[in-house]
């Protein structure tokens, strides 16, 4: 098929984009065909091909403009909205079809229709343009896209002024805008300045700024690192990983999975405990608050009213009351086993138990009203339940088997 010069073009008519044109040049040059020969056969100046495959730098009026990469043809769904598309979206609106009709149609979301529109309708007659709306997404898809400070040399000098005396990025950004209201050019963000001292390949900022940065650093620290990870707890925990096998499949008895629950602004809580192979429940009382002293008093207590062979480990999550865990362990020979981050599944009885008690104490309710002794009652109920994973008997019925054995 021989491509034809595209008829009536005229330098009054403005700027346009060459599609098809571009498309053709780029085509032709992977053929071998030589710039000259390409740029003659699609009609356009042999300094408009060499733009095209090479970029431009800003000079005078001209904006700089990156390599134009050859357009291949479209497979399948995109990810971003295609001329096509557009051309597409302009045809049903002028149908008068509505904005969640053409977005099931194209299979997109209907904001993504709908903003698409919004930004590309016509400022006088409100008509959406789908050829505009494609220029400007080419415009907006290059990458690298130049930074802001580099292009403005006042900008550049007002931001370099700032750090010399001292003055914070968002000290900086914040006095812009008020020296300059009415010039949105000389806005910026703060994460703009940081990134012009600390990325490398922008070179924006002179390096040696970076000094007069209050943390002194020239390159810029990750908040989270995986090999640098602060412990839990002063004293080391032993993880859920190295619990013994005989925790796992419930047929020793004497493993417990504890929690709290939370009242109304975190100011008030109740301790939990249930027996992993009877389901049996213990409920901690916690007049004083939820202090890693109260908790380890409270646990301490009620471990030590109980027969040694029923108190074999304790399972926790990584919540800041068990910091208190070695002086526990010491005072009562019991093992304190950490669940992973975010891993609550681990300690599933509890969980599941957790959710009962919430019938007897909702949330956002101050737990710190209960007496003991209505902890007490309200563990005689739970532990008086049927439960069907016991074969319908009770918590409390397995449990004195296992006293009375």
């Amino acid at each position: 098929m021989t491509f034809e010069i595209r008829k009536g073009r005229t330098v009054g008519q403005g700027r346009r984009q060459l599609t098809r044109e571009r498309e053709e040049y780029f085509r032709l040059v992977k053929q071998g065909v030589s710039y000259t020969e390409a740029a003659k056969a699609v009609g356009i100046n042999l300094r408009t091909g060499k733009r095209w495959r090479n970029g431009r730098n800003p000079s005078g009026g001209n904006r700089a403009a990156a390599p134009v990469r050859p357009v291949l043809p479209p497979c399948g769904m995109s990810r971003y909205l295609r001329e096509d598309d557009r051309v597409y979206i302009a045809d049903r609106l002028r149908e008068k079809a509505t904005i969640r009709a053409i977005a099931a149609e194209l299979g997109r979301s209907p904001s993504t229709v709908s903003r698409e529109i919004r930004r590309n309708r016509h400022p006088g007659n409100g008509q959406y343009r789908p050829f505009a709306a494609q220029a400007r997404a080419d415009d907006r898809r290059p990458r690298p896209k130049p930074g802001k400070i580099s292009q403005s040399p006042e900008l550049r000098d007002a931001i370099q002024a700032g750090l010399d005396e001292r003055w914070s990025p968002e000290q900086i950004c914040q006095v812009l805008r008020r020296t300059f209201p009415d010039r949105p050019e000389m806005h910026v963000v703060h994460e703009t300045v940081y990134q012009a001292l600390y990325v490398q390949g922008r070179g924006e900022l002179r390096r040696e700024l970076a000094g007069a940065l209050r943390s002194g650093r020239a390159r810029r620290r990750p908040r989270r690192r995986a090999d640098c990870r602060q412990p839990r707890f002063t004293d080391p925990m032993v993880m859920i990983s190295e619990r013994p096998a005989e925790v796992e499949d419930r047929a020793v008895p004497g493993h417990w999975e504890g929690d709290l629950i939370i009242g109304k602004d975190g100011a008030s809580a109740i301790g939990t405990l249930v027996e992993r192979a009877t389901r049996y429940v213990m409920l901690l009382h916690l007049p004083g608050g939820r202090t890693a002293e109260h908790v380890r008093d409270a646990l301490t207590e009620t471990v030590q009213s109980l027969p040694s062979h029923l108190v074999r480990s304790l399972t926790w999550d990584q919540g800041s009351e068990m910091a208190g865990h070695k002086s526990f362990t010491v005072a009562t020979g019991v093992p304190v086993y950490f669940c992973d981050p975010a891993s609550p599944w681990q300690r599933g009885s509890n969980e599941n138990t957790n959710g009962l008690l919430r019938q007897y104490f909702p949330k956002g309710t101050d737990l710190s009203a209960h007496s003991p002794e209505h902890l007490t009652a309200v563990a005689v109920q739970l532990n008086g339940r049927p439960r069907k994973t016991l074969d319908w008997e009770t918590p409390a019925e397995r449990l004195h088997k296992l006293i009375a054995a």
